[in-house]
């Protein structure tokens, strides 16, 4: 099958970490529609716009060179999320990002994707700071923002008045 981003292959002890496929987009439209923690924030969309959603994905890797990889349980080979750089035009900074589907909640892939992502972005791209814009109800993405060494002052982000800034420093 032809590769629709630039996404390379990461691997972690439990999870391929790879860029989108066309066979993703089912899961990524069922998580966008009906997720309870896309309902829980407001933040459902309809089929069209997860669809628009999913090319705005491989259009990023394309333009920024980073983007969301998607996560499949070794074990299983199921996709169970996404983590991963996105830097939308309106955005003052690289967010490292993360999105469990159903299900893949409380096992710890956010935590041990976006551990890989810090590293792959420090290693690779160069970066030596990355944020999160964290919604100041969300207690688990806070949680795994905490894991990975992040810190906020209760900054709120410019463009979502409702998150907070959190900061990666890219220590080794």
């Amino acid at each position: 099958m032809k590769h629709l981003s630039t996404a390379p292959k990461l691997t972690t002890q439990r999870l391929v970490m790879r860029g989108p496929k066309q066979s993703d987009l089912a899961e990524f439209t069922r998580f966008m529609t009906s997720a309870p923690s896309m309902k829980a924030q407001g933040e459902t969309i309809t089929p069209e716009q997860a669809w628009f959603g999913f090319l705005i994905g491989i259009g990023h890797w394309h333009w920024h060179g980073f983007g969301f990889f998607t996560l499949e349980e070794k074990q299983t080979g199921q996709p169970v999320g996404r983590v991963g750089l996105i830097k939308h035009s309106d955005w003052p900074d690289v967010e490292l990002a993360w999105h469990l589907f159903e299900g893949a909640q409380g096992k710890g892939f956010a935590t041990e994707a976006a551990m890989a992502v810090k590293q792959w972005a420090r290693d690779d791209l160069g970066r030596d700071k990355l944020y999160s814009y964290i919604d100041v109800e969300n207690a688990r993405s806070q949680a795994v923002a905490k894991r990975l060494g992040a810190v906020t002052d209760g900054t709120r982000a410019p463009h979502e008045p409702e998150a907070e800034v959190w900061i990666h420093a890219m220590e080794d």
